[in-house]
């Protein structure tokens, strides 16, 4: 596993995390991609497989490939491993214990097998398990992703928009009308000037608005409000269902007129679910889908 935190000098590193290990794979595909640089994939193809083998045993935290489907599990009481990871105490505010949709969204290393002179058999498998698994995420009476299913208390249908990830990464399971129906959805429930709500305002919890002690604002963090990150997965969803560049760019304009302001220069972290979606938390934040929609 990679850890999330460096804490203070002379603590240990915290894995409390399950997607962090799995954003390597994914940072080594974009790489590769821009530099086909097959020596460095060569050294580093052991360390993925090493990772994957641990995965398949189980490792920290109760997360292990799910051998009756050949999906990721995650979860325990008292911890938060996903990106939604707000806790205060011992209130861990967004658990997502289960299988969340996000993390099962890659599927890499077999196309690295390939191209380091192993059949990769072994991974095309397991791929294609979690694939035809994968199916189950599917919520056709909402037309999008359950966010999280075989949870302690069932699957859970909250309208996140974490499944936008399932629609962006490369070799998604979802057919292209799914996508796009994700991707709708997301658009008329989640999407706004800044970013994507955290949590749909019609679901139970929903919290609009950032303020108040720790315990009010970490509790409000992941719950409706606005993160400018996930304007890069939606753009690039978009982008990937409907190939139209300049529709897909037109999402972008308010966060670059939002460099003009707060953090001069630079993107806020966070925003208020309502209007007029004030920006809150650090600033700093990069944009990364600009090059994407270029002509």
């Amino acid at each position: 596993m990679l850890p999330n935190r460096f804490p203070e000098i002379g603590e240990g590193a915290e894995y409390n995390t399950v997607d962090a290990t799995l954003w390597y794979f994914e940072a080594l595909r974009a790489y590769f991609d821009a530099t086909s640089d097959h020596q460095l994939l060569k050294e580093l193809f052991p360390v993925l497989v090493d990772i994957i083998d641990w995965h398949q045993r189980g490792t920290r935290y109760s997360i292990q490939v799910d051998p009756a489907d050949g999906l990721l599990y995650a979860g325990e009481p008292g911890v938060q491993l996903t990106w939604m990871d707000a806790k205060v105490g011992d209130w861990v505010v967004t658990p997502r214990v289960g299988n969340p949709v996000e993390i099962n969204a890659l599927r890499v290393t077999a196309d690295f097998a390939q191209r380091v002179g192993d059949s990769g058999e072994k991974f095309h498998l397991m791929a294609a398990r979690a694939a035809q698994s994968f199916a189950r995420f599917w919520n056709g009476e909402a037309g999008y992703c359950f966010d999280v299913i075989d949870g302690p208390d069932g699957d859970d249908s909250s309208l996140r928009p974490n499944q936008l990830l399932m629609v962006s990464l490369p070799n998604s399971p979802l057919t292209l009308e799914q996508g796009r129906q994700v991707v709708d959805a997301c658009a008329q429930h989640l999407l706004t000037p800044h970013g994507l709500r955290s949590l749909a305002p019609f679901e139970a919890g929903y919290q609009g608005l950032y303020g108040g002690n720790q315990r009010q604002r970490d509790g409000t963090y992941h719950q409706g409000i606005v993160w400018g990150w996930m304007i890069g997965p939606f753009v690039a969803a978009h982008l990937k269902v409907y190939q139209d560049k300049d529709f897909a760019r037109s999402y972008l304009s308010p966060l670059i007129e939002h460099l003009k302001d707060h953090g001069i220069g630079s993107l806020s972290e966070i925003f208020d679910g309502e209007p007029p979606f004030t920006p809150r938390g650090c600033f700093a934040q990069v944009l990364r889908v600009w090059e994407m929609t270029k002509e």
